[in-house]
């Protein structure tokens, strides 16, 4: 119970970081809004398209009476939506790092920074971190497209499909999102995607504080232009105690920069 406080305590911190660096504050809302753009036409066209997709998906209920017709479609266009909502959401995120990459690494630097001591620092040239954020996106958003076609199939359960699945989806989507937002300070340690779960894993309830809550804000339109630099921030500061950084503790597992020599013969 304490590190699901502690999550939401780091997400405050660092919504409180960004608002004392106002000009961090405002660089880190272009890429955001830049995303934002993109992803709104997207949700539109998607609103008028909702009843035609559900009806293609259930040719089966063409022949059903009323009320169960409407009723069966009615709820799987809320699932639908939830669906939506929740690839949304964690896309929307990954889009905004890839696009700000330089930007919000600079950012986590300078929250290292603000705590003292040494930035951490990977070994690798700009080229190299991006070409590994680019590929580990590309794996999360697999995850994420496998893990959404496996909640809209349960949506299909009376009752439960209504009610627990769209829980259950909600707190993934927590889980992932503090996932993406945590990889530009964990890569910067030289701690590649696996040991980044594993890690995660280990302190689910700190991870899902963080999570759960900016999850919410983010689905409110423009919150999550305006809150990304703060979520960086507050993600860094959540990353300095899964390593142990504030107990002056180096952080475990594989190097990036071993990785990825290793990957290319050792070069």
């Amino acid at each position: 119970m304490r590190d699901l406080v502690s999550g939401f305590g780091y997400l405050m911190k660092g919504q409180r970081w960004a608002a004392r660096h106002g000009r961090w504050w405002g660089f880190g809302m272009i890429p955001a809004l830049i995303t934002l753009v993109g992803y709104a036409a997207a949700i539109v066209a998607l609103f008028f398209w909702t009843d035609d997709v559900i009806a293609w998906a259930t040719p089966f209920a063409d022949d059903w009476s009323s009320p169960w017709l409407g009723v069966f479609r009615g709820a799987l266009t809320i699932l639908f939506a939830a669906t939506c909502l929740f690839l949304a959401v964690l896309t929307f995120t990954a889009v905004t790092l890839l696009v700000g990459q330089p930007f919000y690494e600079s950012l986590s630097e300078q929250v290292d920074r603000s705590e003292g001591g040494a930035v951490p620092d990977s070994g690798l040239s700009i080229w190299s971190e991006l070409w590994i954020g680019l590929r580990e996106a590309i794996a999360l958003l697999i995850r994420v497209a496998l893990w959404s076609v496996l909640f809209f199939a349960l949506g299909f359960i009376p009752g439960v499909g209504q009610t627990v699945i769209p829980v259950l989806a909600f707190c993934v989507t927590a889980f992932f999102l503090t996932e993406e937002l945590t990889s530009i300070a964990l890569l910067r340690r030289g701690i590649l995607l696996k040991e980044r779960r594993r890690m995660l894993r280990s302190r689910r309830l700190l991870s899902l504080g963080f999570g759960v809550p900016l999850s919410v804000l983010f689905l409110i339109p423009l919150v999550a232009v305006f809150l990304m630099p703060g979520a960086v921030a507050g993600a860094t500061l959540l990353v300095r105690d899964l390593t142990g950084e504030n107990e002056d503790a180096a952080p475990q597992g594989e190097t990036a920069a071993g990785a990825f020599n290793g990957a290319n013969g050792g070069s």
